[in-house]
């Protein structure tokens, strides 16, 4: 890159005709600068009194003023590009301060404070050599110094504007004109010369720049105020992240303990029951044999007796004694007195069913644990509380709202009320007034006796006018007691629940993230049933109530407590 000298010779003390240093320069009506020689023999050949740079045309040959300031800067330039060969002839000798512009009497306002932005490492322009670190910059000169030639610069010129050192000097002049940027203009938001006035921005409302500059400044004084205000909040929320996800650490491991203690009881719940089932299997086949092996005594004494019955019969058979067989025969030939053994029987399934009732035992027991479980995950839930109101500009002209809008009641009469495209104008629906696009939220509501009834989430975006089905499908997750009869969930196709006892008050909790919707029955504390889906907008609490015969029937959103049973709103 070139240095600020190299830069101030190429931009500013060329001619562009010649190419070459200022010689006599001169200044024509557009503001462009030439040597007074080259624009005078462009002149005479050509048709046209034009100038070089902008093509502007001139009528007649028009009038041209010496620049004083540009010639001595030309002057100051060429002094300063034969000083590295002056050096190099005298290395010994110490080498005298170049000839400096002639000291104009010149007020410029400074276009960037001191306390404005500056770039380190500036080095001073008249160093040759080694250059030295710049302490001031020159708005006249367009020079920076090191802190002995500003010396030799501040004796002479004391009137000339000294700033802290900064790079490309070039840029706080005019481009178009070659002045310097000492106004600012309030219509076009820019820096403009005094030219500049009297041309593309004639009758602009222009202030000088060191006004603009403060009043700039207090604004960016203001912006910086609520950027740092921006910084604090984000780092307040970079440090609340972090602290949730530490206590989301803790909480994992936690649910880890509790798991693994959860998971040990119900693994020495089965292991116990396992045991205790083997054992009743067990004794049952013992007492099984040992039954079995009192008939097979008792039946070999039978045979024993039946076989000495038989060894008599026998013997009398072979008598030739009439008189002996006679006798004999009647106590031989009648039955022996035995017992009947036609229906004795040992089963060989004797433990049927002993492990469906060991499994259905265990099945209780593991029923307990669950609804500790509930209960605890309950608790937990209710932290996420929400004021939940309902919004009467959804709500069904069948519907009537409390004062406070927590309470909802079906008139059984229909109401004038505005067709607005947020009502629900056919199906008696209303959603809640706040919705939500993120996180976890929990609200209670008491149903009381009511026999037809819906609570749940709606997306923004469901269907509000006509007939409407109440599914998942349409972007509804709810629970439903339907005509007294039966509890459901609009899944597709709907399912129904076993529900004991008769719900009188519903949590219902929803995590955003998770697409979860979860409701619970608060008189026992047990879980009802979760819906686990995705949320791809926002979605709103969502009430039905159909007629109730009871003018007292009302639907009511309960301040949430902790979980205590036969609790009322």
């Amino acid at each position: 890159m070139a240095s600020p000298t190299n830069m101030l010779a190429e931009e500013q003390v060329h001619c562009s005709i010649c190419l070459d240093v200022f010689t006599n320069p001169v200044s024509i009506p557009c503001g462009h600068n030439f040597c007074m020689g080259c624009i005078g023999g462009y002149w005479k050949t050509s048709s046209l009194f034009m100038c070089p740079m902008c093509k502007k045309t001139f009528i007649k040959q028009p009038d041209i003023s010496i620049n004083t300031v540009l010639r001595e800067i030309a002057e100051q330039f060429k002094e300063m590009r034969i000083k590295p060969v002056l050096k190099q002839q005298q290395p010994q000798q110490q080498h005298e301060p170049e000839k400096l512009l002639e000291e104009l009497p010149l007020e410029i306002p400074e276009l960037i404070p001191p306390s404005g932005s500056l770039i380190e490492g500036v080095c001073c322009d008249v160093c040759t050599g080694h250059q030295q670190q710049a302490v001031k910059s020159c708005l006249v000169c367009l020079t920076s110094y090191c802190e002995e030639h500003l010396k030799t610069h501040t004796a002479r010129f004391t009137k000339h504007k000294l700033i802290e050192p900064v790079q490309n000097l070039e840029d706080r002049m005019c481009k178009k004109h070659e002045r310097l940027l000492e106004l600012f203009c309030k219509k076009d938001q820019i820096m403009v010369c005094v030219l500049c006035t009297e041309m593309d921005h004639r009758a602009h409302y222009t202030v000088p720049v060191e006004r603009e500059w403060s009043e700039k400044k207090a604004l960016l004084r203001k912006t910086e105020a609520e950027v740092q205000q921006m910084i604090q909040e984000r780092l307040k929320k970079v440090e609340h992240i972090k602290h949730s996800v530490e206590l989301n650490k803790h909480s994992a491991l936690r649910e880890i303990e509790d798991s693994m203690q959860v998971f040990s009881n119900v693994v020495r719940m089965v292991q116990k029951a396992q045991a205790e089932l083997i054992l009743a299997i067990e004794e049952k086949q013992r007492k099984t044999a040992s039954w079995a092996q009192g008939l097979i005594e008792e039946l070999e004494r039978e045979i024993d007796m039946l076989k000495t019955r038989n060894s008599e019969i026998e013997h009398l058979a072979r008598t030739e004694d009439h008189i002996y067989f006679l006798q004999k025969l009647p106590s031989l030939i009648t039955h022996p007195q035995a017992k009947d053994w036609s229906e004795a029987h040992v089963p060989t399934d004797q433990c049927l069913g002993t492990i469906r009732r060991a499994v259905s035992k265990l099945e209780e027991t593991l029923r307990e644990e669950i609804e500790k479980l509930a209960e605890t995950e309950l608790k937990t839930v209710q932290k996420y509380s929400m004021d939940v109101t309902l919004d009467p500009d959804t709500a069904n002209p069948w519907l009537q709202l409390s004062e406070d809008r927590r309470q909802l009641r079906h008139l059984g009469a229909w109401q004038d009320l505005p067709d607005t495209l947020e009502r629900f104008d056919t199906v008696v629906i209303t959603l809640g007034h706040e919705g939500f696009t993120s996180g976890r939220h929990y609200w209670e509501v008491q149903v009381g006796e009511k026999d037809d009834w819906y609570l749940g989430v709606a997306r923004e975006s469901v269907n509000r006018k006509g007939r409407i089905a109440i599914s998942t499908n349409q972007g509804y997750w709810a629970l439903a007691m339907k005509k007294g009869q039966e509890y459901r969930v609009s899944s597709s196709p709907p399912l129904i629940l076993s529900v004991n006892p008769k719900l009188k008050r519903v949590g219902v909790y929803v995590d955003f993230e998770e697409g979860q919707v979860s409701f619970y029955d608060i008189i026992s504390s047990n879980h009802i049933y979760t819906f686990l889906d995705s949320f791809q907008e926002k979605i709103y609490p969502f009430f039905y109530l159909y007629c109730c015969d009871k003018a007292s029937d009302i639907l009511s959103i309960c301040p949430v407590m902790e979980v205590t049973h036969n609790k009322q709103c």
